[in-house]
């Protein structure tokens, strides 16, 4: 039994360090380059596992360089590969990230074979043995009919997070049914309003009632904004050093996701998400900076007031 399953693309993240991001037409140099392996669920799912929880993953890969990067660093990191497929032919999925002085980030995503996962490669045994399955988006429409599938096919009993990213927030109705089956919703101001049409407090309130039991907002340097319809919660970000905010949203997740499973209240579980965020935010690349157990043990206990 695991505590936690990650199901979304899996990429190579490959970051150039800018001058600045160019618009169309323009132009800026590059300062520095380096590769980390990303996907947003296979981030928070790492970051799970640098917190203790037993983690696994959904996903696919091809048998190429980037492929064999992606899955070493889960083995590397105790998060179980056998729920990952790999692809006979074809390439691995790969991001190209441009951040500027400042950690802001331009994104450019080659999906590769992560938008050729069908539900028929995902082994249900695997994905029914979790507490919590954490789902987040893909390009391409085949592995997004696969997480509707298989939430269709999984019991009641397992929680279901859902970040749906801006990818998946403009694919509008489509990711409906992924919302509706969702019990903790995770996205940002900019997803909620293209969702929606309004702001994240109204917006947040319009999605909870399509059927999660907690909307969770976040609002980047203002912090984030949860409610659960009982309470409606407003938390400030940690006042930090920004060097790269590539991954902070994912170590969000993994900081509110860890809450939640440890029994937290959502105030704590939000305080504990920001917390890892800027910890994420502090060093370049979406998992250098993540916080290990003992880190977010003694944050709780100073939340606490405890020696």
């Amino acid at each position: 039994m695991f505590d936690v399953i990650g199901f979304g693309a899996l990429n190579l993240d490959k970051v150039y360090i800018v001058n600045r991001i160019a618009g169309a037409g323009e132009e800026s140099f590059i300062k520095g380059y380096l590769e980390s392996c990303g996907g947003s669920a296979a981030n928070t799912v790492v970051a799970l596992a640098k917190l203790g929880l037993s983690t696994g993953y959904i996903g696919k890969v091809a048998e190429d360089r980037e492929g064999r990067l992606l899955l070493n660093d889960f083995r590397e990191n105790l998060v179980d590969v056998r729920g990952v497929a790999v692809a006979g032919e074809g390439r691995s999925g790969v991001v190209m990230a441009f951040v500027d002085a400042e950690g802001e980030r331009a994104l450019y995503v080659d999906p590769g074979v992560n938008d050729t996962l069908t539900r028929g490669e995902i082994d249900i045994g695997y994905a029914s043995s979790t507490k919590l399955i954490h789902l987040t988006s893909f390009v391409g429409d085949a592995p997004l009919r696969a997480q509707i599938e298989l939430l269709e096919d999984l019991g009641d009993e397992i929680t279901v997070s859902l970040d749906p990213g801006e990818i998946y927030a403009r694919k509008g109705e489509a990711i409906r049914p992924l919302i509706e089956e969702a019990d903790i919703l995770l996205l940002n101001e900019v997803e909620t309003r293209i969702l929606t049409g309004l702001e994240y407090e109204q917006g947040a309130e319009r999605l909870l009632r399509l059927g999660p039991e907690m909307v969770v907002v976040k609002l980047g340097s203002r912090g984030c904004y949860a409610t659960d319809g009982r309470q409606s919660l407003h938390v400030e970000a940690f006042k930090t050093r920004v060097v790269d905010t590539t991954g902070a949203g994912d170590a969000f997740n993994a900081g509110f996701i860890y809450g939640v499973l440890r029994g937290l209240s959502l105030l704590e579980s939000l305080r504990l998400a920001c917390f890892t965020a800027s910890k994420c935010i502090g060093e370049a690349g979406a998992r250098r900076g993540l916080p290990t157990r003992r880190g977010v043990e003694a944050f709780l206990k100073g939340q606490h007031g405890e020696d």
